[in-house]
Formats: structure tokens, C-alpha cells, sequence
């Protein structure tokens, strides 16, 4: 499944020139995983009080490929493309209409509270499974 997560930018996600702040893309693309996750019925406040575990960003490959501007109407269209037991992969876009101005692979890790990885939980690794593109 896709998910799709739409926002606007302010002129607080600009440079001098009016264009989104590269660091910008890192914060829209983890607001699109945090809905897709909500989106999934996940309730990640609960997961970690219930369960002692999170999740984290592991790694990110990214590419700028154009600009986004102040005042833009921008889409984070996010797939998952993989999971195993403790962590999952996705790929993730910002998009203005149907223009990718921003491309993302991003692998995400489970940790408990000692930030050690651990195993996504049974329930969870499921919910993931039924999403795989």
C-alpha cells in the first residue's frame, strides 16, 4: 500500500530565496512514516509503554532532485519495501503534483530502552507484512 501524507510550505521551511531547507525534506518524509504507521492502526506512544520498544532511523540514502517554494502544496508518498525481524525499509517522495522533487530509501530499526536492536513485535511485523508494496 501507498500512503499519502500532503502538506503546505511556510515560509518557516525556507532559505533566504524562498526555497525548502534541504534538512526540511528529513522532517516532511518522518511526519509521512509517522502517519503511515498511524495509518497502519500503530500506536507508537503505546508501543513503547507497553512493549519498551521503538522505532529508528537507521540509515536514509537521499536525492535532491528540484527545488519546492514557499507556499507550495507538496504530497510525502510513502511504501514500505521490505521488513525482517527487527527493522524495515521504505521508500519515500515529496512530490508537487506528480513531480518528485525529492526521492528517499530509509531503514528503519527497532530499539528497547537500552537502544540495543529488538525484535519488532509479532503484531507489528504482521500489520507491516500486509503493507509490502
Amino acid at each position: 500500500m501507498t500512503h499519502r501524507f500532503d502538506l503546505r510550505i511556510y515560509y518557516e521551511d525556507t532559505d533566504l530565496a524562498g526555497i525548502v531547507y534541504y534538512a526540511n525534506y528529513l522532517k516532511f518524509i518522518e511526519r509521512g512514516r509517522s502517519e503511515w504507521i498511524a495509518a497502519l492502526g500503530v500506536d507508537q506512544m503505546a508501543l513503547r509503554r507497553d512493549a519498551g520498544v521503538v522505532f529508528a532511523v537507521r540509515r536514509v540514502v537521499a536525492d535532491y532532485l528540484k527545488p519546492a517554494h514557499f507556499g507550495e502544496n507538496l504530497s510525502v508518498v510513502s511504501s514500505l519495501t521490505g521488513v525482517t525481524g527487527a527493522r524495515f525499509e521504505m521508500a519515500q517522495q515529496v512530490l508537487r503534483g506528480d513531480e518528485v522533487l525529492f526521492s528517499a530509501d530509509v531503514t528503519c530499526v527497532c530499539i528497547g530502552a537500552n537502544g540495543a536492536a529488538a525484535r519488532i513485535p509479532a503484531e507489528i511485523r504482521h500489520l507491516l507484512a500486509q503493507d509490502l508494496v
